[in-house]
Formats: structure tokens, C-alpha cells, sequence
């Protein structure tokens, strides 16, 4: 499909967009939901869809793994894994048991920042199932042989994945940039932290994290405001309020000069991650930092990564750069595989294209098609019940207001040419670049530019 064509279905798109959109908005006044607090400090947030006799619960509280004490990698996502494994009344079997009766489906878990508590379920069982939630969130037991399992199928799962290059690529990538900082070691844990976690870290953890005030509550589904808030007092405003707690650590650039990082493995594809610490999600350069992103790397077959490095020179089936922008700055990075033979190539031309994005303004054309598709991708952030639930999450953690969806284009359509070159120069710091290679070094000739500086991976 040419150019023309392409534009001419992103017109399409937009129009079609824009019109439920506009419909969406007015039916309700320009807002995801409603929003009221409780007395302990629990954020409520409702949005009432009616179209089928289901409710979707979420809870979402900061204790991700961006919360792990140092030497306690793992900690957060053990914490919120345990919580289904058994209560002080039921066991993981009995509490199973109880869901699959309902037809219902809840689940928990931790990322980088936040760990969640989902419940899906039909209205009419809604109060039996917020029984059950109650008692996995308030009252877990984190028994020891439920955490020795755990523990052991976690241990499982690192070392096969030292077999994966992809993500051994990235585990150094993030260590070598981050450093001490929890965001430098994965979310899970490593071998060496998850058995120093003990059934004390697991209670200290959830006593000091769980609380209503640090946490959000969003009720989507069949529910009128009045229900959704008397279900919500109903079951949480007994939670105990909690003290309140310091601010998560701040990455530092640990690195004064560009950096590589050799692996040797005996495979056929060099797999490739370069790339700089970025920005907090509440950097208002955010929307800027977005679009930059999708011109160079993020786009798909329409960004610039990609047409330069597969669809001209052949280098690489697939090539892109992304970010993780969260409570605290998170990485910014370009990802590819390539022939260990070409992998110097690949490098030199990403190196040009961060370059040329750091010296010149993208052109009118790039922009105007990065704008209409963040733009009209945005509404499929909220067409389900699970969709709008983790959305309104996503804007109360943030800050960004329940009109933020009918403000989005606003904000995107402001972004200007120099707006991307600005963010491009301040984030794309070549000087503390980490660039790591795993392939067969040896059939590697990256011939990079000085200073680039060689670090030994840690394990």
C-alpha cells in the first residue's frame, strides 16, 4: 500500500474515531467515570456499562517491584502472587474453588510499579465475589510452603530463560543501566534474591504497601453510582488507613561515557538493545517523548528503524525502539536481531538514525501521521470492561483526570517539530548509552567510535 493509500485509511480511521468518540463523550459529559474517596483514603473511581450483566474490579496499589528493598529483588511480585495462595481461613484450593463457582476470574499480580487485584464476575454474584476478594487482599497467610514453591518455580523460570538470548540481552541491558535500582533487576526476582525473601518480608511488605491509601479502586460494569459506592464502603472501608510512605528511589545515569557490553553465545542471531534511561510518566515532555519515539522506532513498518535497517538494507526482520515511562523514569531502548556478521552494520546504522533525530526536525508528514495514530489508537484503551477499568487506573496513578481521553488529541495536536528535536537532544543521551550484544562476538565487528567503554557482565 502506498503513501496515499495509507493516509487516506488513517483519514477513514480518525472520522470513524472521532465520531464514537464525540458520541462516547456526550453520553458521559466528557469523563472515563466517577470518582469519590473513601474515609480511609481508598480512590474510587465508577464507570457504569451496561451492556452486559458483568462487573470488572480492580485494585491497584504502588507496590510494584520498583518498592524492592535492595538485596529483596522479586519481593513485590512474590507478595502479590501469594495473595490467592491462601488466606487465615482458606486454602489456595478452597479459594480456587469458590471463583470457579461463581464463573468468575481473579487474579493478582505486580509490574514495574504497581501490583493489582482482578475480579471479573457476573452482577448478580458481585457480592460473593468481593467476599472472596476482601479476604485475598486484607488477609492473606503467605504460607512458607507456598512461598518454597513459589519460590522454586520462580527459580525455574530464570534459569530457562538463560537460554533465551532476547532476554538475556535485556536483563544485562537493564542492569548495566540501572544499577542498584530496582528497575535494573527483573520484576521476578533473580536466583540469588528470591531465597533471601522470607515469610517476614512477605507480611512487612504487604503491611506497609496494602493500604487504601495507597491504593485505587475501579468499578466498571452493570452497576448504578449508587450500587458500585455502597459496595465499595460495604467492603473496604474497613481497611485500615496506613502511615504514609516515602517517595520510590530516582534512577541515576550510572554511566559518565558510552558503554558496551559483550555476551558470547553460540547462536546465529546477534541480538541487539541500545539504549538510555528516559523520563517519568509525569514529565509533561511525555506526549512529545511519545511521538519521537514512534517516528524513530515505535511506528512499525512506518517508522524510521524500520525502513532503514529492513525494508532498505535487509539487516533485520524486525527492529524497534520503545520506553517505559512510570512513577519514576524508566528506560528508553532499540531492540533488533541481525546476523552476528551484520550486527556491525545494524549498530552503526542506529547510531546514524539516533543521530539524525537528534539533529534535525522530523519532517511535517512524519508528525501528522504519528498524531493520527496515537490519537485514534486511544479509544481502544477503553472498548471493554477490563479495558476502561485499567485505563481509569492509569489516569487517577497519574494524574491525568478523567476527561483526559476527550483532552488527549489536544495535547497530542500542540506537539510540535521542535518540541521532538528538544526531547530528542535531552533523552537521547549518546554519552551514557548501554549497548549490548549477545551473539557470537567473534563474527561481531562493531568498530564503534570513541569512547565507548567495554564492562564485563555481571551475573
Amino acid at each position: 500500500m502506498n503513501k496515499s493509500a495509507n493516509k487516506a485509511v488513517w483519514l477513514i480511521l480518525l472520522i470513524l474515531v472521532w465520531g464514537w468518540t464525540a458520541a462516547a463523550g456526550q453520553a458521559a459529559e466528557s469523563v472515563l467515570g466517577q470518582r469519590f474517596v473513601l474515609p480511609n483514603g481508598l480512590v474510587c473511581l465508577f464507570s457504569q456499562q451496561s451492556d452486559l450483566p458483568l462487573v470488572t474490579v480492580d485494585l491497584t496499589v504502588k507496590a510494584g517491584a520498583l518498592f524492592d528493598p535492595p538485596g529483596k529483588a522479586g519481593l513485590a511480585n512474590l507478595t502479590a502472587s501469594l495473595l490467592r495462595y491462601g488466606t487465615r481461613t482458606k486454602n489456595a484450593q478452597q479459594i480456587a474453588e469458590e471463583i470457579d463457582l461463581l464463573g468468575a476470574a481473579l487474579t493478582t499480580s505486580a509490574g514495574r510499579d504497581a501490583a493489582t487485584v482482578k475480579l471479573t464476575i457476573l452482577k448478580k454474584d458481585l457480592p460473593a465475589g468481593l467476599k472472596i476478594f476482601q479476604d485475598v487482599l486484607l488477609q492473606p497467610r503467605f504460607a512458607p510452603m507456598e512461598l518454597q514453591a513459589m519460590v522454586q518455580r520462580l527459580k525455574g523460570t530464570l534459569k530457562s530463560q538463560e537460554d533465551e538470548p532476547g532476554i538475556v540481552a535485556e536483563r544485562a541491558f537493564r542492569r548495566t543501566l540501572f544499577g542498584d535500582h530496582p528497575y535494573g533487576s527483573p520484576a521476578i526476582g533473580t536466583l540469588a534474591s528470591l531465597p533471601q525473601i522470607s515469610q517476614y518480608d512477605l507480611r512487612t511488605f504487604h503491611r506497609l504497601y496494602y493500604r487504601p491509601n495507597n491504593a485505587i479502586l475501579t468499578i466498571v460494569g452493570d452497576l448504578t453510582f449508587e450500587e458500585a459506592r455502597a459496595l465499595a464502603e460495604e467492603f473496604f472501608a474497613g481497611w485500615e488507613k496506613g502511615d504514609e510512605l516515602p517517595p520510590p528511589p530516582t534512577p541515576a545515569a550510572k554511566q559518565t561515557q558510552p558503554t558496551l557490553v559483550k555476551i558470547d553465545k553460540d547462536i546465529t542471531q546477534a541480538n541487539i538493545i541500545l539504549g538510555t534511561i528516559s523520563l517519568p510518566r509525569s514529565d509533561p515532555e511525555f506526549y512529545a517523548f511519545q511521538l519521537m519515539n514512534y517516528i524513530l522506532g515505535g511506528g512499525g513498518f512506518t517508522s524510521r528503524l524500520m525502513d532503514n535497517i529492513r525494508e532498505n538494507r535487509g539487516l533485520a526482520y524486525n527492529v524497534h525502539s520503545s520506553f517505559e515511562p512510570g512513577l519514576v523514569a524508566g528506560p528508553f531502548d532499540i531492540s533488533l536481531e541481525t546476523k552476528n556478521a551484520s550486527g556491525g552494520e545494524a549498530v552503526a546504522e542506529v547510531l546514524a538514525e539516533l543521530t539524525r533525530i537528534r539533529q534535525e526536525l522530523v519532517t511535517e508528514a512524519e508528525l501528522a501521521d504519528a498524531k493520527t495514530y496515537l490519537i485514534s489508537s486511544l479509544p481502544m484503551k477503553m472498548d471493554s470492561n477490563a479495558k476502561r477499568a485499567a485505563l481509569l487506573g492509569y489516569v487517577e496513578m497519574y494524574g491525568l483526570g478523567l476527561d483526559y481521553p476527550w483532552r488527549y488529541a489536544e495535547i497530542i495536536n500542540a506537539v510540535t517539530r521542535d518540541d521532538i528535536l528538544q526531547v530528542a537532544r535531552k533523552y537521547l543521551d549518546l554519552e551514557r548509552a548501554v549497548l549490548v550484544v549477545v551473539g557470537r562476538q567473534q563474527e561481531i565487528n562493531l568498530n564503534l567510535p570513541s569512547p565507548w567503554r567495554q564492562e564485563t557482565p555481571t551475573p
